[in-house]
């Protein structure tokens, strides 16, 4: 009799599964970073897809049939916004649907790359606050229901931020601040320098598209003998021959991967918004603090 007491109890949560994970509210967002929020706020309630998976770059993003089908399913489509999702607007067209569009950094004033828009804004841990405060109120409004476990969601998570942001905050204070400058080829890093202090400078000639010639590699150490500058974070110089020449050459220190438009897959380095950036911080003070 127990044995079928249990089974019977077994069947009733198989039937019940389903029928729970069909009510989470379908949420897509554009791109890995602003998923991880949206699994921090939503926990349970929500089923996220992400446009952009891990290691993938939302500036140059092609959507798939497969994402215009995500799209038309979700009643909610989070976007980082500041011209990121250049490609976002013909997805939607095409999808259809009826998704409700949350720009993540609503209320954020972005910096300048340019004459356009920094869309970078999440490199700030002050910024990131931000974009969970608007999932959190859009998950809200979309599942009333489960408003309270959103909030609640959020409010630990925001925690975590505010102890996150103290952690960075501490760790560039044990950088000398005559050391406090890198050079990166990918400008992501502007919101990171406005909030904590330490400045990234692009190399004379290097662009991120393109491997750099002799002539840019000759304009890099020149520059960084110059300025100074103690560390070098090249990402868009494959061979580590060339890296290493640099350093030699320089006393540069190789600074090694910061990560910066992209969460890692869950065995890589950085695939959480808290581990990518205390990988960044990590990295940064190593090269930088002595």
């Amino acid at each position: 009799m127990r044995r079928w007491f249990w089974l019977a109890l077994l069947a009733l949560a198989t039937l019940a599964g389903p029928a729970r994970a069909q009510d989470r509210l379908k949420v897509v967002a554009s791109f890995s970073i602003v998923a991880d929020f949206v699994r921090n706020v939503g926990g349970d309630g929500v089923d996220v897809a992400m446009l952009v998976g891990p290691d993938g770059d939302a500036h140059v993003y092609r959507p798939t049939p497969t994402d215009a089908k995500k799209v038309a399913e979700a009643k909610l489509l989070v976007i980082n916004g500041f011209g990121l999702e250049g490609w976002l607007s013909r997805l939607v067209q095409s999808a259809g649907g009826k998704a409700t569009i949350v720009t993540a950094t609503s209320g954020i004033s972005p910096l300048k790359l340019g004459s356009a828009a920094d869309p970078h804004a999440w490199q700030s841990v002050a910024n990131a606050r931000i974009y969970v405060a608007n999932i959190r109120d859009a998950l809200a409004a979309a599942s009333p229901a489960n408003a309270a476990a959103f909030r609640a969601n959020a409010d630990s998570y925001l925690a975590q931020l505010d102890a996150l942001d103290s952690e960075v905050r501490q760790a560039v204070a044990t950088i000398p601040e005559a050391r406090r400058k890198v050079i990166s080829t990918h400008r992501a890093f502007g919101y990171f320098a406005a909030a904590y202090g330490i400045e990234f400078i692009a190399p004379i000639g290097v662009s991120t598209e393109s491997e750099p010639s002799a002539r840019d590699i000759a304009g890099i150490i020149t520059q960084i003998k110059k300025t100074k500058i103690p560390a070098i974070f090249l990402e868009n110089v494959s061979d580590p021959r060339l890296i290493q020449r640099i350093a030699d050459e320089t006393g540069a220190r190789i600074g090694g991967t910061l990560y910066s438009d992209s969460l890692t897959a869950e065995n890589g380095e950085a695939p959480t918004y808290i581990a990518m950036v205390r990988h960044n911080i990590k990295a940064l003070t190593s090269a930088l603090g002595h």
